[in-house]
């Protein structure tokens, strides 16, 4: 569900941050990958080597990174680490859900941030990466420095089931086009039935259902609607490992991240929310901000929706990186890892 921002279409710029507002195309310093046995993770750092660490975690789950991701951030200022979870974009093998639950992304960040030589880092994610961040905080609260969140997804099953049902009341020609691919019978249980065909071998099965779940989510993420096709690996591995964490219930305890939210409630959040986001609707940040308490502050953009590049939303996540959060330097190990 979730998307960290797949990319923006051009076509509708005028509805999304301009390209000159983003900071310069950057080149990594450094690629590598985390050998995890089965998932081999790959990363990227850009930016000052001996910046402010933030680690941006991209959303889905299986949506990826990408280059666009790395000009949201001032090169001068941070020492910028993207990675893709298992499953996801150039992580390997693509979409594969073996081994691959919420334990084990915290794992595999936990790991990354000891490879780097980090020893905090601001924790920079939206919708799913909203999630992940959250649930890393609780587990490893001494490692962040604070978060900057956007379109809040909890990992409840509401939450999930309001994305399987309900968000096309918005957007009813693209729920038309998702439920239409399963039966009248397969519709009894749009989650089970679809989780059913993604996790089948046969591209024939599994590719088609993951195209129309894509494409789904895709045209509802903006606040001007729009019938948006997704299409290749990145529809496999955003709906495949979506509908393998929706039907695990996020590998999380019913309401995790709001009973443990005494964990991290000492450190600075900066949340982010499209006041007509109905991928993430707005309740689950109003709820997280209202749980947090005065070390979190909440800014609802009216004029947007769920996408990273919208005009509002990219422009307060901008924003957010000139407050002043204390941070411990790393330890300047960068070079780590196998090259790619």
């Amino acid at each position: 569900m979730l998307t960290a921002g797949i990319g923006y279409d051009h076509s509708m710029a005028h509805a999304f941050i301009e390209d000159k507002e983003l900071f310069p195309v950057l080149a990594p310093f450094n690629k590598g990958r985390l050998d995890r046995g089965l998932h081999q993770i790959y990363y990227e750092q850009c930016g000052r080597p001996n910046g402010k660490p933030v680690l941006f975690i991209h959303g889905g789950p299986g949506a990826g990174i990408s280059p666009t991701h790395r000009r949201l951030f001032n090169p001068d200022r941070y020492h910028c680490v993207l990675f893709d979870q298992r499953g996801s974009g150039q992580s390997l093998p693509h979409g594969e859900t073996a081994q691959n639950t919420t334990q084990d992304l915290i794992a595999d960040i936990e790991v990354l941030r000891q490879q780097l030589g980090i020893e905090q880092w601001l924790l920079f994610g939206g919708s799913w990466g909203s999630t992940l961040a959250l649930a890393y905080a609780i587990a490893h609260p001494e490692r962040v420095s604070g978060l900057i969140l956007r379109g809040i997804f909890l990992g409840t099953r509401t939450e999930v089931d309001w994305f399987l049902h309900d968000m096309g009341r918005f957007f009813p020609e693209a729920y038309d086009q998702f439920v239409s691919h399963l039966t009248v019978e397969e519709r009894g249980d749009i989650l089970l039935s679809y989780h059913e065909k993604l996790m089948d071998p046969q591209a024939l099965v599994h590719q088609p259902a993951a195209e129309r779940w894509a494409s789904y989510e895709t045209s509802c993420s903006t606040l001007r609607a729009g019938m948006r096709r997704v299409t290749g690996r990145s529809a496999l591995s955003m709906a495949r490992l979506e509908a393998h964490y929706f039907v695990n219930d996020c590998f999380m305890p019913n309401n995790h991240i709001l009973q443990n939210i005494k964990v991290i409630r000492h450190l600075p959040a900066h949340i982010i929310q499209g006041r007509h986001d109905v991928i993430c609707p707005p309740v689950s940040a109003h709820r997280l901000a209202d749980a947090w308490g005065n070390r979190a502050t909440l800014r609802m953009v009216d004029d947007a929706g769920h996408s990273t590049f919208e005009n509002g939303i990219a422009h307060a996540q901008l924003a957010c990186q000139t407050l002043q959060i204390p941070f411990r330097k790393t330890s300047q190990v960068i070079n780590r890892g196998n090259a790619v």
